[in-house]
């Protein structure tokens, strides 16, 4: 018999509710009133009214089907890519989205009051900002401590008397709000710094319904498409240069929600930089991109604000802009949020603002925020102490956990005497620092568990826009769900999941979209300014994946010798190991290994650079810095090239278990090839990864040549280059004869119409460099005078003249080439470049 469960225990009738038509799918299900509110039923066990006809066509599909259109959810979000980068893991990380599948439905009537209640405290945060960073007329009137202003690491005394561009500190605000047990709503946080959800949110959304769009349309729901084009439109109306690009500054890939300034800035049209993609000069704010400087008015800023400006803000920060402050002062960039706008939302601003409400607007707070007391008032703080075990004990100002505690809220009750007494000593000392708040259960929405809805609870995070018509509330959320059901708080870092919010609407909703109607396209066939750092991250792209081939050749080819105990073949064998020893990718102690344990090394060990773990992440990694500009297809090729790198061998690493990785791996990079040529625009960027690729092309093949072609070969040497190069049938049909030196080396090394050959890159190096030269004067560019010697010598030359030394010569004019494409087109560097350049 099943066991009890909490409403149950407690005596609440969950049997009423629970009708025969959806039995089956809330058998788990358990009310938990009266600790918590519930979002589908109701404290007597009834389902709630607007819930019915989504369970209704949720029992219609039947369990099988439910379960097979989640998969397809899950799936579409791996397909994208989409993920959450865990910091506490040491290598950083990243896991997949952890997606549940029932959304959380808001019926209209409730949204009403939302909405207004959002939108009244965004008008009051506003307000507050202007004040403290204006006339600080809250202040000096006594309504709002200065400590809880100068105290706030979030202040930033360098934006004192600074207005922002278009007269708003706050552009896009995030709100996160649960239940009372009675069934209010109540904020539980702001964010106003730079709120995350919005991008994560549209995944979500796109991803259920794809998976369920009957229930999605005949449900009515809001559609979230025009909030962000209103949005777009407000900061499209800052920029005053119709030729400036929209930024949207990112703190770079190692940032938790990376992925999600990525999708936004490809949703909305932006351009994604980073702090070292900008450069402030007299007149402004400018990108660096491969054509030169190109002004930038408007950022969407998700970088902490005091990392924004190492000059004038945080000197530790690598990750801001230097004379970002001024050129905000000067009134040449916009920003949103405004630098500073994060004070607001510490925990201490909650104790205060329903007084505030009330002074600044003249009105009662519609959305009350959960009861918080600053313990900085020693008449409040010497209450909280007496109530100290039923309080919620939390930091007043950051997101760190306050002094003596693990966590970043602990309840009273929950402490042991030590940790007690240590925190109260801490807060008499230095009360400013804390704030205390009522513990509140979060309530709870259903989630899809083994056929089946449990409660789980949660937060929704609603999100704000200042648009040109005013303040206009995104129809949806971001929530956020916790696997703790005695769950305090929820923490993506942690575990947990996340849904979608759906505002159910009571008429049928007209379709809306970011893309504009076909009568008023305007034709356009750039895809606007290229970033240095991007174009040098394409570059690198392509050097990564062709190293990464030429080792999988290598290998492969030390692989097909391995039962071959001939002396010849030994001595192949030797001269393979020495190839992948030179390049890092086998350690020195295993050169006199057998085969498969030397291609096993070059196949699993991870610390080596040249080996295929870190050739592979390396890829992925410089790919991961452009995903607002890479398609899924190929996102989704480097994926499977790096799980099939990594995943462990099943019977170990034998022979031919070792042969077919290869091979398998071989074909990923072949499809990722035809990808890069048939389905990415064939514009700067292309062009730089295809240089990418047949620079490191040339340098593997040229060193191909001089270990097997030149001084004593052994036998089957050439054999061994043929296959390398990838030219075995190409020869055969020439050449009705076994290998020969002067045919080979002309074939893999001159012969213009091998798409392997040293020529034939050099060629189609020369054509790229020449597109992205536009002289007035018909001078050739540094790296295109670089290029243009090296293809005419090894292109008049004859197959009897070329030698070791003008291919060693010819190596050094390449990775001189690299430099010189660096300095010409990219004024930032890579960040790996450094490190691997020796090995390249």
């Amino acid at each position: 018999m099943a066991q009890p469960g909490i409403a149950q225990q407690e005596g609440a009738d969950t049997s009423a509710g629970q009708s025969a038509e959806f039995g089956p799918l809330l058998a788990g299900y358990h009310c938990l009133y009266p600790r918590v509110f519930d979002e589908m039923m109701d404290h007597a066990g009834h389902v709630r009214e607007h819930w019915r006809p989504f369970l209704s066509m949720l029992m219609a599909l039947g369990p099988d089907e439910v379960n097979r259109r989640f998969s397809a959810a899950d799936r579409q979000l791996r397909d994208s890519g989409v993920f959450y980068r865990v910091y506490e893991d040491p290598e950083g990380a990243v896991r997949p989205w952890p997606l549940s599948h029932v959304p959380l439905l808001i019926n209209q009537a409730e949204w009403q009051e939302l909405q207004a209640g959002l939108i009244q405290r965004a008008e009051l945060l506003e307000a507050i900002l202007a004040d403290i960073y204006g006339p600080a007329k809250l202040v000096s009137e006594g309504r709002l401590p200065a400590a809880v202003v100068a105290g706030n690491p979030e202040f930033l005394r360098p934006m004192v008397g600074v207005k922002p561009r278009g007269d708003a500190y706050l552009r896009f605000y995030g709100v996160d709000v649960g239940r009372s047990p009675d069934g209010r709503w109540w904020v539980l946080g702001d964010r106003t710094q730079a709120p995350s959800g919005a991008g994560f949110a549209l995944e979500n959304r796109l991803a259920l319904s794809r998976a369920m769009p009957d229930i999605y349309t005949s449900l009515h729901v809001e559609r979230v498409a025009g909030f962000f084009q209103a949005f777009q439109a407000s900061l499209a109306s800052l920029n005053h240069r119709d030729d400036s690009p929209i930024c949207v500054l990112t703190p770079g890939p190692l940032n938790e929600t990376y992925f999600e300034h990525a999708y936004l800035a490809r949703y909305l049209g932006l351009l994604l930089v980073e702090g070292e993609d900008l450069a402030v000069q007299h007149d402004g704010v400018f990108i660096r991109t491969v054509s030169g400087l190109k002004r930038a008015e408007v950022l969407l800023r998700r970088l902490d604000a005091d990392f924004a400006d190492p000059l004038e803000l945080s000197a530790r920060s690598r990750l801001g802009v230097p004379g970002l402050v001024q050129a905000v002062r000067d009134g040449t960039v916009a920003i949103a949020n405004a630098l500073g706008s994060g004070v607001v939302e510490a925990p201490a601003m909650l104790s205060f603002l329903p007084a505030l409400a009330s002074a600044v607007l003249g009105q009662e707070l519609k959305l009350p925020n959960v009861a918080t007391w600053w313990l900085g008032d020693p008449t409040v703080r010497d209450d909280v102490l007496k109530r100290f075990d039923e309080l919620v004990i939390a930091s007043a100002f950051s997101g760190d956990a306050p002094a003596h505690i693990d966590r970043k809220v602990a309840l009273g009750r929950d402490l042991d005497a030590k940790a007690r007494a240590q925190i109260v000593e801490a807060i008499g000392r230095r009360g400013i620092d804390f704030v205390a708040q009522e513990a509140v259960k979060l309530s709870t929405t259903p989630v899809w568990a083994n056929g089946q809805l449990v409660p789980r609870p949660f937060i929704l995070r609603l999100l704000v826009a200042r648009t040109n018509d005013g303040w206009r509330v995104m129809p949806g959320g971001f929530v956020r769900i916790a696997d703790d059901l005695d769950a305090r708080a929820v923490n993506l870092q942690q575990g947990g999941r996340t849904a979608d919010a759906w505002i159910l609407s009571d008429k049928p909703v007209p379709q809306t979209t970011l893309l504009p109607t076909p009568d008023r396209i305007t034709i356009n066939r750039q895809t606007g300014a290229l970033p240095s750092r991007a174009a040098a991250n394409l570059l690198w792209l392509g050097r990564y994946v062709e190293r990464a081939e030429a080792t999988l050749r290598l290998v492969r080819s030390l692989i097909n010798r391995a039962s071959d105990t001939s002396p010849e073949a030994g001595e192949l064998i030797a001269d393979i190991a020495g190839l992948l020893r030179a390049w890092g990718a086998v350690p020195e102690a295993m050169l006199s290994a057998k085969p498969a344990l030397l291609a096993a090394a070059a196949l699993q060990q991870r610390e080596l650079p040249g080996a295929l773990p870190q050739l592979v992440r390396s890829a992925q990694n410089a790919a991961s810095v452009i995903r607002d500009r890479f398609s899924p297809d190929a996102w989704r090729a480097l994926t499977d090239l790096v799980e099939m790198i990594n995943a462990p061998f099943e019977q170990g690493p034998n022979e031919s278990a070792i042969f077919d990785r290869i091979n398998a791996a071989l074909r990923i990079v072949a499809a990722f090839s035809g990808l890069e040529q048939e389905n990415m625009s064939q514009l700067a960027g292309w062009r730089f990864l295809e240089l990418g690729r047949r620079i490191e092309r040339t340098l593997a093949t040229s060193r191909f040549i001089r270990q097997f072609a030149f001084g004593t070969p052994a036998e089957g040497s050439l054999d061994v280059l043929l296959e390398l190069a990838d030219s075995q049938i190409t020869y055969r049909l020439r050449y009705v004869m076994v290998a020969a030196r002067a045919p080979v080396i002309d074939l893999v090394a001159l012969d213009p119409n091998n798409p392997r050959s040293i020529v034939h890159q050099l060629t189609r190096i020369e054509t790229h460099l020449a597109a992205l030269t536009k002289s007035d004067d018909g001078r050739l560019s540094p790296p295109e005078q670089v290029a243009t010697v090296l293809t005419a010598k090894l292109r008049t030359a004859d197959v009897a003249q070329l030698d070791e030394g003008m291919l060693i010569e010819a190596e050094n004019a390449l990775m001189r080439l690299s430099d010189v494409i660096g300095s010409t087109y990219f004024t930032t560097q890579h960040r790996s470049e450094a490190q691997h350049e020796a090995h390249a």
